[in-house]
């Protein structure tokens, strides 16, 4: 929620996993019922940024700290057989309404409000790859980061946080169109803007492209290139087409691409900060009962967003070597060396090394941004009896 004139921000607190969130702060817990990852070390995690190289287009590792590394993949392997993939809280809990499932997330109605449970299944190509431990989590808490840095940007949707998978969010008008903000020519999906560059094509959702860009370029400037909201596919359209298609109004649509803009200069400044590059990301907007502009689903997560590590980037474009990645673009490319994510019917399954490898590229990104030590949620209880006890006590109190 935006602070205006005279008011006062709510800030992200740190209380024990079974509070009871209460509008509108927003509420999350670093205390009880979490573990600290590698904590057995002594580790401190956070400060400078550490010295990264890899070649992660081939799946190798970053070299980050590598005994924290090594201890977020010891127990991401160990918890291959405990992701998150499927809930059930309209049966578990009373007076939640039906389940609306995406490929990320589970949606729940609760009147007024949506719980969103993010999962640990990852998606690329319009589909569902694979199950990642702690992926869930990690995009839950890196969004309410970022809901909470961007508040003087835009107001945003977010009620609370009651559990480390779970967002409760107002419910809004969501406008059907993903806001794509691109600072770099890169990708490998259909809708990405090397491909279709690569393809000849040289006016995109409205952007005239020069000729003589090469794949992972700069552009001089940012870009937007919204899509629609697609069933199975998101369509690339312009900011004209938005508008005649009525899926916006004008004044709609030019106070949400501002918005997007600002959010995007202003990640890419903190994640420069911090020794990353945020190429692109798609955002979310919908309207509020008010009639305000809300920010809703994620922010600068590894799913909706790239990132590349800062310092290796210039000597890697000048080899023609792909940058080294810090989301999910090398499972990306992993599948594309392996089949046709959009063609076949059957997908190979991804190794557990790889799965392993991007649960860490998550959390090393969660650490790097945020510049606080992740901490996984204990396994005493089964994540499903957890969620389903906190989702309990927060919509009771809401």
């Amino acid at each position: 929620m935006a602070a205006g004139p005279g008011t006062v921000k709510p800030s992200v607190t740190r209380q024990p996993t079974n509070i009871i969130c209460r509008a509108p702060l927003l509420r999350f817990t670093r205390g009880l019922g979490m573990s600290n990852a590698g904590a057995g070390a002594g580790r401190q995690w956070g400060g400078k940024m550490r010295a990264v190289s890899a070649a992660s287009s081939s799946g190798q590792p970053l070299l980050a700290d590598a005994a924290h590394r090594e201890e977020i993949r010891r127990l991401a392997q160990s918890s291959l057989s405990n992701c998150l993939t499927e809930t059930h809280l309209d049966l578990s809990v009373p007076g939640l309404g039906s389940k609306s499932r995406g490929k990320v997330r589970d949606i729940y109605d609760a009147g007024d409000y949506l719980v969103l449970v993010t999962t640990d299944r990852q998606s690329a190509f319009d589909r569902v790859l694979a199950s990642i431990p702690f992926k869930g989590q990690v995009l839950n808490e890196t969004s309410l980061w970022w809901f909470d840095k961007t508040q003087d940007i835009t107001s945003n949707a977010i009620v609370c946080i009651p559990d480390p998978n779970v967002t409760i969010a107002k419910k809004c008008t969501v406008f059907p169109v993903e806001f794509v903000v691109r600072g770099f020519v890169t990708g490998s999906t259909e809708t990405s803007l090397w491909t279709v560059y690569n393809k000849g094509i040289r006016n995109y959702c409205g952007n005239v492209l020069p000729e003589g860009i090469v794949k992972n370029q700069k552009l001089p400037v940012n870009i937007l290139t919204p899509t629609t909201k697609g069933i199975d596919h998101d369509v690339p359209v312009t900011p004209k087409e938005v508008v005649e298609l009525g899926l916006m109004t004008q004044e709609e649509f030019d106070e949400v691409s501002s918005k997007a803009f600002r959010i995007f200069a202003y990640g890419q400044k903190v994640a420069l900060e911090h020794g990353l590059l945020l190429v692109d990301t798609k955002y979310e907007f919908g309207k509020g009962a008010d009639g305000s502009i809300l920010l809703i689903d994620e922010v600068h997560t590894p799913d909706s967003s790239r990132y590349w590590i800062a310092n290796s980037y210039e000597k890697r474009f000048a080899d023609g070597l792909e940058p080294e990645n810090v989301d999910k673009e090398f499972l990306r490319l992993w599948f594309r060396n392996h089949c046709n994510p959009y063609e076949d019917k059957a997908l190979p399954e991804a190794p557990e090394e790889l799965i392993c490898e991007l649960a860490w590229r998550y959390i090393f990104l969660y650490e790097t941004i945020t510049n606080s030590k992740f901490q996984i949620a204990r396994s005493e209880e089964p994540i499903h009896d957890r969620i389903t006890r906190n989702v309990a006590r927060a919509i009771s109190s809401l």
